[in-house]
C-alpha cells in the first residue's frame, strides 16, 4: 500500500482539521517487565475522529487511560490542550478532565443510583455547581441526545446492554467536553444495537464537533466513524491512514483485521 503511513513519529493526517489537541511523543508504559507501549507517537487534531485498532492486550486502552491521567506513563511526553499530563498538579488535572469525556467499555454506571443520579454525578462534582433547574435541564438534554429521556428514573439494572451504553455516552457528554474517549463502545452488542451506537457516535460527532478517540475491534465502526485509523503493534503506532488506505494494505500484520 502506497498511501498508508508506517512511522514511529507523530503524524497529523488531516490538514483541514484544527490544531492539535493531543500530542503523544515517545510514550512508554510498562507493567512490571511487560512492555505495553514502547515508543508510541501520535497527533490528534481538533475535530478529528480517530479510531485505534489492534489485537487485544496490545495497549489501546492503556493509551487512552494515559491521556486522561488514569495511568502514569513511564516515559515520553503526553500533552493535552498543550499541557503535559505528567507535570501538571492534581488540581489542574481534575480541571482538565472536565473537558474530556470517557466512555468505559462496561458503561461504568453506578448500580445503586437512578439514571438521573448517574448523570447528575459529574455535574455535582464541579466546583461551580449548576442551579437545580439547570441541572435538571442538562440531564434531560443529555438523555434526549441519546434517545432515552424516558429512562430518567429507572435503575441501570432495568436497561438493556445497548441502553446502558447510551447512558454511559450521555454521562460522558453532559459536561460538553471537547474530547471524548470511547473504549470499545460496541463490544458485546448485537449487530442492530451496534449499528445504533455507531450512528449515535457519528451524530454526536457531527452536532458537537468533538475530538474523538475510539478504541475498537469493530471494523464497521472504524469504517463509518473515523477520519483516521491508527493500528497499534509492538508498542508503537505501527500503521496510520484512512479506512480506505488501510483496507488495501498487504501488510500481513494488518491485513487480517480488514478481511
Amino acid at each position: 500500500m502506497e498511501n498508508a503511513i508506517t512511522s514511529e513519529k507523530p503524524v497529523a493526517q488531516d490538514d483541514k482539521k484544527g490544531e492539535p489537541v493531543i500530542i503523544v511523543e515517545h510514550l512508554k508504559k510498562n507493567f512490571g517487565e511487560k512492555v505495553v507501549l514502547s515508543d508510541f507517537n501520535l497527533i490528534v487534531n481538533k475535530g478529528e475522529s480517530m479510531v485505534v485498532m489492534g489485537r487485544s492486550g496490545i495497549g489501546k486502552t492503556v493509551l487512552i487511560k494515559c491521556i486522561i491521567g488514569l495511568l502514569k506513563p513511564d516515559g515520553g511526553t503526553l500533552k493535552v490542550f498543550g499541557k503535559d499530563i505528567s507535570k501538571i498538579t492534581r488540581r489542574d488535572l481534575d480541571l482538565l478532565r472536565l473537558n474530556i469525556g470517557f466512555v468505559f467499555q462496561s458503561s461504568a454506571l453506578y448500580d445503586s443510583m437512578t439514571i438521573r443520579q448517574n448523570l447528575e454525578f459529574p455535574l455535582r462534582r464541579q466546583k461551580i455547581k449548576p442551579m437545580k433547574g439547570d441541572l435538571n435541564k442538562l440531564v434531560r438534554e443529555s438523555l434526549i441526545s441519546v434517545g432515552l429521556e424516558n429512562t430518567i428514573d429507572l435503575m441501570p439494572s432495568e436497561l438493556s446492554g445497548g441502553m446502558r451504553k447510551r447512558i454511559g455516552i450521555a454521562r460522558s457528554l453532559i459536561l460538553k467536553p471537547e474530547i471524548v474517549l470511547y473504549d470499545e463502545p460496541t463490544t458485546g452488542l448485537d449487530p442492530i444495537t451496534s449499528k445504533e451506537i455507531i450512528n449515535l457516535i457519528m451524530d454526536l460527532q457531527h452536532q458537537s464537533n468533538t475530538t474523538s478517540i475510539i478504541i475498537t475491534h469493530d471494523v464497521e465502526l472504524a469504517k463509518q466513524a473515523s477520519n483516521h485509523i491508527v493500528f497499534v503493534m509492538d508498542g508503537i503506532a505501527y500503521m496510520q491512514g484512512t479506512y480506505e488506505e488501510l483496507v488495501k494494505t498487504e501488510d500481513p500484520k494488518v491485513k487480517p483485521f480488514f478481511e
